[in-house]
């Protein structure tokens, strides 16, 4: 959890960046990648919190594996759902809003349940402790291309 916080730390001194776009990089600009990735982080949160930990099914992935074993996922290889896409205003207000939202649910979500779990269309389902490292690993996805589009 740690790192979840450190990257929205991250996010929040980028934020006043949020306008700023890279062609060679992304299509999107640093603001759409950080309301994404917090999307991503509530939307989850949601999921997980509203499981039943009892129809948790433990079932091995091996692309789950190598993505929370190697802390990385390939660039361009899979389009964001649209409800994880920003659809409202990006500006340094609405960029820092969904960051302090996203703090909020990752303290939330520390009160789930160990078998609480949300289903990846990929990875199928992750319980609580993936999950955690799920958004580890997506977040500093895109803290990587923010960092990117900012060279």
């Amino acid at each position: 959890m740690k790192k979840n916080n450190s990257l929205l730390n991250y996010f929040e001194t980028q934020a006043s960046h949020f306008s700023k776009t890279n062609s060679t990089v992304s299509a999107t600009s640093v603001g759409w990648h950080i309301i994404h990735s917090c999307l991503v982080i509530n939307s989850i949160t949601n999921a997980v919190l509203k499981s039943d930990p009892n129809n948790f099914i433990k079932k091995f992935s091996f692309k789950a594996f190598m993505v929370l074993l190697l802390n990385k996922f390939p660039r361009g290889r899979a389009d964001a759902p649209s409800f994880t896409k920003p659809t409202f205003e990006i500006n340094a207000n609405s960029v820092l809003q969904n960051i302090a939202e996203s703090r909020k649910n990752l303290e939330l979500l520390l009160t789930g349940d160990k078998n609480q779990y949300f289903t990846h269309p990929i990875f199928g389902e992750l319980n609580l402790n993936n999950t955690i490292k799920f958004l580890g690993v997506h977040t500093n996805h895109h803290a990587k291309i923010i960092k990117d589009i900012l060279k």
